[in-house]
Parts: C-alpha cells; structure tokens; sequence
C-alpha cells in the first residue's frame, strides 16, 4: 500500500521565530480541541480510512519534529537537555526553565497542547478502527498501533487516559481509563494489530508501522509496567519482543552518527517523516551555518557538565583523537575542519569552535566562540555558555539541513531492553551491554547494575524522546540535578504531568493529579 506522507517542517525563519515567541500560560478558556473532540457526532457513519490514517502519520509526525511540547515534556524536564535564557534570547515567560527545574503548572501551555495532540490522535484512530470505516485488516491494525503508541505516552505521561467513542457527541464526557485499564488497553491494542501488520526488516519503508514497531512499543510497555498496574513486569515477554524484532532482520550497527542519515541502516526501526531542522539548529550558535542554512542556529538547547561528563574522555576537551568514546563525537579543530563537516562537530561541541575553513569562529561581539561546559544557572547566560548537542548533522552528503528523517525507534534501544530485563529477572547484562559499547569504542564494564544500565542508555540515546521515561522507571526524575528547583527534589508527584486546567474544566470525569 503506498502512501505519500506530507513534510511537516516549517522553514527555518518561521520555526526560529515561533521558539521565542513568548507564551502565555494562564489562559483559562475552553478551546475545541481540550477532551472535545469537534468532529465527534452521534450519527457516525465511517471516515475515509486512508485519507484520515495518512493524516494520523503527519499529525504525529509533526508532533515528534517539533523542538518544543512533546519533545520539551520529554527531554528538557530531564538532566539531559535545558535551555537557559540568554539575555532576553529564549526567555519565553519561563515556559523552558519551569521544565528543567520542575516547576510547571497545570496551566503550562506544553502540557496541554501535548495533552490534546496526543488524545486528538487517540481519538481519530479510533475512528479509522471502527467498522462503519470499513478499513482494510492492515489499515485497521496499523491504526491501531498509532493508537497504542499515543495512548502509551497519555499514560505515561498524565497516569489517566480519557477515552471517547466515535459516534459520541460532544455533549457526552469521555470516560477515564485507570492507570490499570489503560495498560490492558494498549497492550491488547499492539496483541491485535500484530497478525495483521506487515513484516518488514531494515528499508526505506520504516517509516510505517510493521510487526517490528509493534514488538518494540510492546516491549516498552511492558518494561514500565510496572509503574501502571503496580504488578512486576513480564520480563520474558519483553525479551520475546526484542528476539522477534531481531528476527526480522534488525541488528546493532557500527558507525554510530551514520545512524542518524536517511540512508537505510540495520537499526532504524521507526522513522518520522518530518525535518530534523530542529535537532541542528535549535542549541548552535548565531554564526554556525551550512549552504542551506546561511542564518546560522537558534543558540538554545544545552546540556548540563554532569550529563556530559558521563562519557568517557577527558572532560574538558573533546576534539579528534582526544580519547573520547565515538558517541561523545568531536568538535573539528583548524586542522581537520573542512568542506564536508562544515566546521560543525557531531555530538557533543564544547571549547573553540571552526568554521569550514579551519578560521575560529566569534561571537556576534567578535570574541573567540568557545562552549563552556558550567553555566551560571537557567538565567544570566551569554552566547557561549553551556555544551551544544548535535546528533543529525547538516552536511550535504548526508540530506542536508531539513531532511525528512527522524528516528523514533531504534534497535539500540530495544538490545538495551533486552538486558535491563535480563538484569531485572536476576541475569546478567554485562556482556550484552559490553557488546554494544566495543561496538561505540567505549571501554568494557566489569559489572553493569541499575546504575550502569541507566548511565548507558543515556549515552546510547540522548535526545531521542526517552530520558524522562527512562529516569522514572529507574527512579531517577525526582533526584537532584543543576537548575532544578530545591522543593522540587525527591517531590515523587513530579513523575506524572499535571491534567491541564482546561481539560478537567471541560471533562468533570477527569481527576486533578495528587501535587497539583
């Protein structure tokens, strides 16, 4: 079945102008779209399942190339990622900095608005399942997924799932999955869908659902389990699920920034259709460019001393040859910058920075553009502080600045599955997790517990919509870290989001998270 999915990029001066826009977060009306669902009517009759499943992929396409909601709610509440003003740049009303220091509030504008993209979606698979939409086995069961996958992430992130049916008008308030009939959804959901879903192994076509994102959401599910039923997960079940990936042709890869191209690789299990602009741009500085982007980036997204000292590597440097491990990257210096990675480094791009030439590059005020790994805190920073993140680089040869390429899923991450559940079923992860770090040229762990198994998925995955996720599970979200605010440390009601003040206006079956 071919379909042609639309690009959800915006170009460079819009986005760039849309991430310092100022956001009000104290807006109370009612909008269509907060659990009301405008299409929703009692005489449902069946939607145009092919026109509305493609629709489905852009939608959350889109959602997943955004900087900003579901990436923010994701990431920059993490130890991971922060955006520090600078000046009056990225100031934003404090929309990035309550993220990092955990102060939001049921009235912050990411919340809701990832709140309503993720159960608008909800709602219109289930359009697309329903029989009077008469959709094909595969549509059925790829639809689905995509329902799977966005309720997994309401639960995950709210606790509580409202659910409404297709042919229920708005004058009907959708019901409310507990944590427990949420779980039993979802997992009956990817149960279902997979019989019918294709079998595909590595190719261009991953970017639509197969038996293989099925078995790896299937996996996730059930690793986090525990948080939602309170029972321990089946850990065999998410070893199967990652054996069944294997089988179908997926497999760890040398060459870890090669990953991070269009170009067909044995790990991409899942890829969003969307522009990748936003990982370049959004943490380089004014005056770094490529050919299609002459603007230069947003200056933004950093990362804290702690995250990046995780790595191996002399801590103060990480250029060529410095000893770092491949997935810390490099940063080119005069003698290696060139045409082909355009001055700019992969991964982690800390001290003086080149252009293409091999020149240093200044700031707009002409002194030596150097990234300093401290930063005074999430406000007061100038246009150097803080280490820059960058794993989809902006050469040409590699789809250049906004290529329509995105990883969602990715083998790495369900090998570390595997062994966290052989670890957490009483084996030994060691040589599983060694396997994967020989591979990134990263020296052999001599035992691998919580605390290691965490530090390498980390290292393995940073910036790919997990680190929240990963640090709950491991009990880790609500720990101290820089920036983050002091009453907010060890505060456990920090692990969920709070229900948007707007959703629990328009539907009274909604119940307010404890801590809000």
């Amino acid at each position: 079945m071919k379909r042609t999915f639309v690009t959800t990029w915006k170009p460079i001066l819009v986005v760039a102008l849309m991430s310092l826009v100022s956001f009000s977060c104290t807006d109370l009306e009612i909008e269509p779209t907060d659990s009301v669902f405008e299409d929703s009517q009692g005489d449902f009759n069946g939607v145009d399942v092919e026109s509305e499943l493609s629709g489905t992929y852009n939608a959350i396409y889109g959602m997943l190339g955004d900087q900003a909601n579901f990436f923010a709610l994701n990431e920059v509440s993490t130890d991971e990622q922060l955006v520090p003003t600078r000046g009056t740049d990225w100031g934003d009303n404090g929309i990035w900095r309550t993220l990092h220091a955990h102060t939001w509030s049921p009235t912050h504008q990411y919340v809701l608005t990832v709140w309503n993209q993720l159960n608008q979606n909800v709602f219109r698979t289930s359009q697309i399942i329903d029989d009077r939409s008469a959709p094909t086995p595969q549509q059925a069961a790829e639809a689905k997924f995509l329902r799977a996958f966005c309720m997994y992430f309401v639960l995950d992130l709210y606790g509580q799932v409202p659910f409404r049916q297709p042919d229920e008008g708005a004058d009907v308030n959708p019901v409310v999955f507990t944590p427990q009939e949420a779980y039993d959804f979802i997992i009956s959901d990817l149960n279902s869908a997979l019989p019918d879903l294709p079998a595909r192994g590595p190719s261009a076509e991953t970017n639509l659902a197969s038996k293989a994102t099925a078995n790896f959401l299937l996996a996730k599910v059930i690793l986090n389990s525990e948080r939602y039923t309170g029972t321990t997960p089946n850990y065999q079940a998410v070893i199967d699920a990652v054996d069944a990936i294997a089988a179908d042709g997926y497999a760890l890869q040398a060459g870890y920034f090669d990953l991070f191209t269009p170009d067909v690789d044995s790990e991409t299990i899942w890829y969003a259709t969307t522009s990748v602009g936003n990982r370049i741009w959004n943490g380089m500085h004014y005056n770094q460019n490529s050919p299609d982007n002459t603007g230069g980036g947003w200056n933004g997204f950093t990362t804290l001393a702690e995250f990046y000292d995780s790595f191996e590597g002399d801590p103060n440097v990480n250029t060529v040859g410095s000893g770092q491990e491949e997935r810390r990257g490099f940063v080119p210096d005069a003698s290696n910058a060139n045409s082909d990675n355009l001055g700019i480094g992969y991964g982690f791009l800390i001290g003086q920075q080149f252009d293409e030439d091999g020149s240093q590059l200044t700031t707009r005020a002409g002194a030596p553009l150097v990234f300093t790994k401290d930063l005074p805190g999430l406000s007061g920073n100038t246009e150097d502080t803080g280490v820059r993140v960058i794993k989809y680089h902006p050469n040409e040869a590699d789809g250049g600045s906004f290529r329509a390429h995105e990883i969602v899923f990715r083998y790495a991450d369900a090998h570390l599955m595997k062994a966290e559940a052989m670890l957490r079923n009483g084996g030994d992860a060691t040589a599983m997790v060694n396997d994967l770090r020989t591979l990134r040229g990263a020296g052999a762990l001599g035992s691998v517990g919580e605390a290691e198994m965490l530090a390498e998925r980390g290292r393995e995955l940073y910036v790919e919509f997990w680190r929240r996720n990963d640090l709950v599970r491991f009990g880790q979200f609500t720990r101290d870290w820089d920036f983050k605010n002091e009453e907010s440390v060890g505060d456990e009601t920090k692990n969920l989001y709070p229900i948007p003040v707007n959703a629990i206006l328009s539907n009274p079956n909604l119940v307010q998270n404890p801590g809000y």
